[in-house]
């Protein structure tokens, strides 16, 4: 049973790795690899694949940078020959980038079923990209795969029959638990990179801090209030920033990061600037955090398991059981409000959570027993009568 997967970003590459590690297992099922390339380079992809463990993608689409539509269009022009030749049973998709609504729109056009893991996330913002690439792909999907109640909910209110929504745990969380222990070994900031600075002068207390969406650090405004408020708390304790490529061009742009005193650990209001981290990296500087400071969703899910106070830097959650069971708190774009959570953590009042139910490191390999029980059935519905 041919089963196509499709990968394009950082955390494709995450949940992915759990899916492909346990289809492996499965003699019966044949699984390829399709990277659509976009994310492309060594920081956020090379490092990821060989951290963890996932093969060489059996073809890579080499799509690159470009506006979402192009990208989109691109994707979809690229993949449809490749789902011709190969003709999978299922085609998998993770997440909410670009690269997940192609590939959804384009099996569905070629009378491909297709699954969605990580289906029915809602932060009922239309102004965020990632929501209508999750609206769209759930709508057209055939298996839809939840990490939390609130999106089976979702799902039914959207009129999404019962039978093809599963709440199966989070994927996310499976490579999470797997990678715990390699990440622990290593050191804090023994990165190459790190390595030209005096490693003494790493901070053995911090706060983790990143900021990566356009709603943050493209709007002037908001980055600045924000930035202010980094600078203030990383008076209380240094804040430790590995800022994506964008994000790092913004700061120079708005005059908060010179180019010409930048480097790659620039030091600003207590703020240490560095370069992106490979998984295992990062991974192991949010386990060793005092708290986290961030605008992503998987860091939510991520720090809700380690245990660590994560305060989001967004007006909303398409994540909302790490509100409610988890370590995460929503601090809007409110300057104030995130020195003030920050200062009770600091304080010894951080938030305390649970790990919620089913995020145990098997939701991979419910997910894929569901396809191995589901997808004959589905072929045999499709059978014409004798």
């Amino acid at each position: 049973m041919k089963i196509l997967n499709v990968v394009g970003a950082r955390p494709n590459f995450v949940k992915m790795a759990a899916l492909l590690a346990e289809m492996r297992k499965h003699a019966g099922l044949q699984p390829l690899l399709v990277h659509t390339g976009q994310h492309y380079d060594p920081e956020l992809s090379d490092s990821f694949f060989q951290e963890l463990g996932i093969p060489q993608p059996d073809i890579n689409l080499e799509v690159g940078s470009a506006s979402p539509a192009c990208q989109v269009a691109q994707i979809m022009e690229r993949l449809e020959p490749v789902l011709v030749a190969e003709r999978p049973e299922v085609v998998v998709l993770v997440g909410d980038v670009n690269s997940t609504l192609a590939g959804a729109l384009t099996a569905v056009k070629l009378g491909i079923r297709v699954a969605h893991v990580e289906a029915g996330l809602r932060s009922f913002d239309r102004t965020m990209p990632e929501e209508i690439n999750r609206v769209l792909t759930d709508a057209i999907s055939d298996f839809l795969f939840v990490s939390e109640p609130s999106g089976v909910e979702n799902l039914l209110k959207e009129g999404r029959p019962s039978s093809q929504i599963f709440l199966v745990g989070n994927v996310m969380i499976d490579t999470l638990k797997s990678c715990l222990a390699r990440a622990g070994q290593l050191e804090p900031f023994a990165h190459q990179k790190m390595c030209r600075e005096n490693s003494s002068d790493w901070p053995a207390t911090f706060a983790l801090v990143t900021l990566h969406r356009p709603s943050t650090v493209d709007n002037a405004r908001v980055f600045r209030i924000v930035w202010q408020a980094l600078g203030e708390i990383g008076k209380e304790i240094p804040l430790v920033f590995p800022a994506h490529p964008r994000t790092r061009k913004r700061l120079r742009e708005l005059g908060l990061e010179s180019p010409r005193t930048a480097t790659p650990f620039a030091h600003r209001n207590g703020i240490r600037l560095i370069p992106p981290l490979s998984y295992l990296q990062f991974l192991r500087l949010q386990s060793l955090s005092r708290f986290v400071i961030t605008d992503s969703g998987g860091i939510q899910e991520e720090t809700t398991v380690l245990g660590v106070p994560c305060l989001t830097v967004r007006e909303n959650t398409e994540r909302p059981i790490t509100v409610t069971e988890g370590t995460n708190t929503l601090v809007g774009l409110n300057p104030d409000r995130l020195k003030e959570e920050a200062h009770q953590i600091l304080g010894g009042k951080g938030k305390e959570g649970r790990v919620p139910a089913l995020w145990d490191g098997q939701a991979a390999q419910r997910i894929v027993g569901i396809l191995e029980q589901q997808l004959p059935l589905a072929s045999e519905r499709q059978q014409p009568a004798a």
